[in-house]
C-alpha cells in the first residue's frame, strides 16, 4: 500500500517566529520519522484554512497542523467548505509548536516534536466531534466556523485579546496568567441569556465571568476548565463561571489549573449538543474560539459528531 500523501501546514510565526527560524532543522527531524511530505507556509490569518482546502481538493490524504491552537483551528476549518466535509476520508495530524498547546493535552499528543512525528508515522486515526459556531462579527454581520477544542465567551475573550496583542515571549502559561490578572483588574461581569438544546424552560440568565462550551478539556494556557469533556462522546460540556470580584477571581482562579473549580459554589457544569447565547444587558460579550477572537454574541454552538478524522497515539 502506498504511503498517504501528507502536507505539513507550517505557521512560521509560532512562538514569536521561533518556528520559522528553526524549521529547516526541525523538518529534518520530522522527516526521519515521517518520510516524504509536502510543506506549505502560512503568511497571515486564515491562510492555513485556504491551504488545507486547496490541498484536500488536490488529493492530499493527511494535512498536519504545525503551530499552536490557532493553527490547529484554522487547519480543521479547512476540512470543510460551506459546512460540508471536502474529503470525509482524509485525516488531520498535529505537530505541537505554539504558545498555548491546550488541545494536544486532551487527545494525548506528545509535546516533543519527534515523538509527535512518530505518532503521525503510525497513521492511526479516529473520528472526533467538532463544534460549529454561528456567531456575530465585530461589525454586526454573521459568520460560521468550526472549533476543535473550546469556544467560550466573557472574560476569556478579553483575555485572548490581551494575549494576542502581547509578545508571548514568556511562554504560554505565564503569558495567559499575566493576561488573566490584567483583565481581571478591569473586567465587569456580563449578563447573558443561554438556552440549552432549544429548551426555553431551562434557559439561564445570569451574570458571568466566563462560559466555556467544551469539546476538549483545556484552554487558556493549561487551565483544566472541562475535566470531564471527551472529544468523541457526542456532547459538549458547558462550564459556567459566575461573576467574581477581582480578589476572589485571583484566589479562586488557581482551581482552574487543577480542575477542582467544579466544586466551587459559583461554577456549574451541564451537557448539551446545542447552545444559544446572547447578551442580556446590551454589552458586547466577546468570543474566544480555540485561542482566537472572531467576534461576539449572539452565537449558536452546535456539536457535529464524528466530523473529523484525527491521527492519534
Amino acid at each position: 500500500m502506498a504511503p498517504p500523501r501528507t502536507l505539513l501546514v507550517v505557521n512560521p510565526r509560532s512562538q514569536n517566529g521561533t518556528l520559522g527560524k528553526r524549521w529547516p532543522k526541525l523538518s529534518q527531524r520530522v522527516r526521519r520519522h515521517l518520510g516524504a511530505f509536502e510543506e506549505a507556509f502560512t503568511e497571515g490569518p486564515l491562510d492555513a484554512t485556504r491551504i488545507t482546502r486547496e490541498a484536500l481538493q488536490d488529493g492530499v490524504d493527511v494535512v498536519v497542523a504545525i503551530g499552536g491552537d490557532g493553527t490547529i483551528n484554522e487547519v480543521a476549518n479547512g476540512f470543510f467548505e460551506n459546512g460540508e466535509a471536502i474529503r470525509p476520508e482524509a485525516a488531520m495530524g498535529i505537530l505541537p509548536f505554539g504558545t498555548g498547546g491546550d488541545f494536544r493535552k486532551t487527545v494525548g499528543i506528545p509535546k516533543d516534536i519527534e515523538k509527535a512525528a512518530q505518532v503521525l508515522a503510525r497513521n492511526q486515526s479516529k473520528p472526533i466531534d467538532l463544534g460549529r459556531l454561528d456567531y456575530t462579527t465585530r461589525d454586526g454581520g454573521t459568520e460560521q466556523r468550526m472549533f476543535v477544542n473550546i469556544a467560550s465567551f466573557g472574560m476569556s475573550g478579553e483575555i485572548d485579546e490581551e494575549v494576542n496583542s502581547s509578545s508571548k515571549r514568556l511562554g504560554g502559561r505565564l503569558t495567559f496568567m499575566l493576561a488573566t490578572a490584567k483583565v481581571g483588574m478591569r473586567y465587569k461581569g456580563k449578563r447573558v441569556r443561554v438556552v440549552f438544546d432549544g429548551d426555553e424552560e431551562t434557559s439561564l440568565e445570569t451574570n458571568i465571568s466566563t462560559i466555556a462550551v467544551a469539546n476538549g478539556q483545556y484552554f487558556g494556557g493549561g487551565m483544566h476548565v472541562a475535566p470531564n469533556a471527551e472529544v468523541d462522546d457526542g456532547r459538549f460540556d458547558v462550564i459556567a463561571i459566575g461573576e467574581m470580584g477581582t480578589l476572589e477571581s485571583m484566589w479562586k482562579g488557581r482551581h482552574l489549573y487543577s480542575g477542582s473549580h467544579l466544586n466551587l459554589d459559583n461554577v456549574s457544569e451541564r451537557r448539551a449538543t446545542s447552545i444559544y447565547a446572547e447578551s442580556a444587558d446590551g454589552q458586547d460579550v466577546i468570543l474566544d474560539v480555540d485561542g482566537e477572537v472572531p467576534g461576539r454574541l449572539p452565537a449558536t454552538f452546535t456539536l457535529v459528531p464524528r466530523a473529523l478524522n484525527l491521527v492519534l497515539p
